[in-house]
């Protein structure tokens, strides 16, 4: 077993790992810590990959900033972890053939790729200024789509934050009352 191969196994089992403790969670804080696990070793898989970037962006961007907009988000809203539905058997089922689809799916997709196009050779290299060669991209060809991810991501925040004020305001009339 090489080192790669040991490295990638660990990576992709707190991944895994990762995903199914936050599914299976009760408390949201443990749920957001297990999923930061799980973000930080997808960038670790990233960094094997020879996609620094990439990685670089997945630690900022999702296992911090995505973090904390969720954190902020349980703080501002009312969470009431008493009341927890259960799914029935039947629908723990057909989630759980939903999920052995998709695996499926991704296996034969994945499976079938063909590596050995001729439209590789007329790619630039990869791994030569991959950071210049995104920035490039993304601020001349995709520059439209990047602002208004910007916007849409600002005006979310807001909403959560007028959101939960109106919560609190309710909640202060009726005890008014």
């Amino acid at each position: 077993m090489s080192g790669e191969l040991l490295v990638f196994s660990v990576l992709a089992l707190i991944a895994i790992l990762g995903g199914i403790l936050m599914l299976n969670l009760t408390k949201v804080m443990h749920m957001v810590l297990a999923l930061v696990f799980t973000f930080l070793s997808i960038a670790g898989l990233y960094v094997m990959l020879s996609a620094e970037f990439v990685a670089v962006v997945q630690v900022l961007i999702y296992s911090g900033a995505v973090t904390i907009i969720m954190i902020f988000g349980i703080m501002l809203t009312k969470h009431n972890d008493e009341t927890e539905t259960s799914g029935s058997v039947l629908q723990r089922f057909l989630i759980l053939i939903g999920v052995i689809a998709f695996g499926v799916v991704l296996y034969t997709a994945v499976y079938n790729l063909d590596f050995t196009g001729s439209s590789l050779s007329q790619q630039p290299a990869l791994y030569e200024e991959n950071t210049k060669q995104i920035g490039l991209t993304l601020y001349s060809k995709y520059i439209i789509p990047f602002e208004l991810t910007s916007v849409l991501l600002l005006t979310a925040l807001v909403g959560a934050i007028i959101l939960a004020k109106k919560d609190d305001g309710t909640e202060e009339a009726k005890s008014d009352e």
